[in-house]
């Protein structure tokens, strides 16, 4: 057979699988359309569903408690309030932001998206745009079958996604096929999935569709430079978020320099879908609500928020391992706040940034967003055609290399005269620089409820079973490169345990302490001494933030005095 008998054939073979995958999507839950039965996983509908249609592992109260009921009460009188506003759109930009910030109601959510997003507008300027893109992707899509893997595990503890091939499987299937021929320069990676998932909870197919682009696309959003080849902007936005903490949080930025903790080892998944399955999912559609309103710049303050309320927690574990574990898995079960606390707090943040010039990274650079026009169809070359995968990375892939390893050496350099290095890995060099970036793609991106990712954001780790080495147990050094996919950075890495008590979060009485914090008008604060009474804890609350008497002197040691109670006091 020649070569070019043999590319046919491949070729042929690519176009054969992708027709048989659109067909099992078109069938949807056809009983004729078989399905393994590992792909769904039998559940309990009615006792394990949450309001947003997440399932859990234990049954859910039968009752209501008073609190609940409040807080129900409150949501129907925003909701009358909310749909007032919706008739005469848009709002004064103050009523809308004050209305925002205390929750958009789920039943009313749809139509505020839609309107923060130009929905209306972008499906009326292109009729037919959306019906086009999916026939040309069923043709010609060479994302399909990286689509189909990532839908198959998007959200499976939804009862939405749950289903193999069920409706909202379909649709984000038909979104992310339809939107890689569209935005032909990024084609699809795979944090897109999560962010259409999440849009599909409340939104059309179609609509998904036109909200996912003005999410990557508008400059007040910019997801194309997190999503495009060689993340531009999750280096740019990294780097900024590195520059507030020297400034403002030198005592946690210091302690994660120690600890070889990275930006990216868990602001991957917060910055490339604005924090889902990292805090609690009514807390991150709080912040989408945000996002949506105020654009990425929510993104970097969420960021410091998270670590400021957290700060007494992570100062006082004292490994890679344990931090990461506490960032990734932890506060997404328990965030430790009630969302209101949490809004609140990133409200005051926002203010604090903006005031110090801090709130706004540097300006984006033109890769950032897309060059080509979008919605002309280019044919992708024979490569893509065949499913063929490099066997080196790219000039971009290489920048983001290059980037951590400089970031890293230039924490090291600022840090290393005031932080001890006797027991840490830090002033290692290039052979430390190169093993964070290893830890990078195989930590950052696991899901909240899982140590070990098969995929996420553009990166695809797969682990292998091997024998620990107990000199290695605190970090992971053993990993391996396997050949680079577009769409999936293959590691593979062996596995490791985290240190970390899961039971050394002690914490006050959130509803004691609220109480008292919010007749002091100051932020809810996590203590490690659960029965100290809340005045005291308030007291020592002030005199640990340098507001008590004789606290005007900042110490380097003791930082955060630029985010102290006084300073961030709306």
């Amino acid at each position: 057979m020649t070569d070019g008998e043999q590319q046919e054939a491949l070729v042929k073979r690519a176009e054969d699988e992708r027709e048989d995958i659109f067909r099992r999507y078109e069938l949807g839950l056809d009983p004729s359309n078989v399905v393994d039965s590992w792909e769904n996983p039998s559940f309990e509908v009615y006792m394990k569903t949450d309001r947003y249609g997440f399932l859990h592992d234990e049954r859910l109260p039968t009752t209501r408690d008073a609190q609940e009921t409040h807080r129900n009460n409150v949501e129907v009188e925003r909701v009358r309030k909310w749909v007032k506003m919706l008739k005469q759109w848009p709002p004064p930009p103050d009523k809308l932001h004050k209305r925002i910030y205390k929750g958009v109601p789920d039943r009313v959510k749809a139509e505020v998206w839609m309107n923060l997003l130009n929905i209306h507008q972008s499906m009326e300027k292109n009729p037919g745009v959306y019906a086009r893109m999916l026939q040309l992707a069923r043709k010609y899509s060479t994302e399909t079958r990286q689509i189909d893997a990532d839908v198959n595990r998007q959200f499976r503890d939804n009862i939405a996604f749950r289903e193999r091939y069920s409706v909202k499987q379909c649709s984000l299937f038909n979104v992310l096929n339809a939107y890689s021929i569209y935005n032909s320069e990024l084609g699809y990676c795979q944090g897109m999935a999560c962010v259409a998932g999440v849009l599909l909870l409340y939104l059309h197919e179609e609509e998904t569709f036109w909200a996912l682009n003005s999410l990557i696309t508008d400059q007040k959003y910019g997801m194309h430079g997190l999503f495009i080849e060689g993340f531009p902007k999750l280096t740019r936005f990294i780097d900024h978020h590195d520059r507030i903490m020297s400034k403002i949080m030198r005592k946690l930025h210091k302690h994660f320099t120690k600890h070889n903790v990275d930006a990216l080892l868990y602001a991957i998944k917060w910055f490339f879908v604005v924090f889902v399955e990292r805090v609690p999912f009514s807390l991150s559609l709080r912040v989408w609500d945000i996002f949506m309103l105020d654009g990425d710049r929510v993104i970097l303050s969420m960021a410091i928020t998270i670590l400021y309320l957290h700060k007494d927690d992570l100062l006082r574990l004292k490994d890679m391992d344990a931090i990461i574990e506490y960032l990734q898995v932890r506060l997404h079960k328990n965030f430790g706040y009630s969302d209101d606390d949490a809004i609140q707090a990133l409200e005051r943040v926002m203010k604090k940034l903006k005031d110090l010039k801090l709130d706004v990274p540097p300006p984006a650079k033109s890769n950032e967003f897309p060059s080509r026009k979008l919605g002309d169809f280019v044919e992708a070359d024979m490569e893509k055609k065949i499913g063929r995968r490099r066997n080196d990375y790219t000039d971009a892939e290489k920048q983001v290399i290059t980037d951590v390893i400089s970031r890293q050496e230039q924490n090291a350099i600022e840090v290393q005269s005031t932080v001890s290095y006797e027991t840490s890995e830090c002033a290692t060099g290039d052979g430390y620089s190169m093993k964070t970036f290893e830890s990078i793609t195989s930590l950052a991106t696991s899901p909240a409820n899982s140590s070990y990712s098969l995929y996420s954001n553009g990166f695809v780790v797969t682990t292998v079973d091997s024998g620990q080495d107990p000199a290695r147990s605190q970090s992971i050094h053993n990993l391996s490169y396997l050949p680079v996919h577009r769409n999936g950075l293959q590691l593979q890495h062996m596995r490791h345990s985290f240190s970390s008590d899961s039971d050394s979060r002690n914490r006050l009485d959130l509803d004691q302490a609220l109480e008292v914090l919010q007749r002091q008008q100051l932020p809810l604060q996590p203590h490690p001494h659960p029965k100290t009474p809340s005045s005291q804890v308030v007291s020592s609350y002030i005199m640990q933030n340098g507001n008590g008497n004789g606290s005007g002197a900042a110490n380097d040691d003791d930082d955060d005095d630029a985010l102290s109670v006084e300073n961030t006091r709306l």
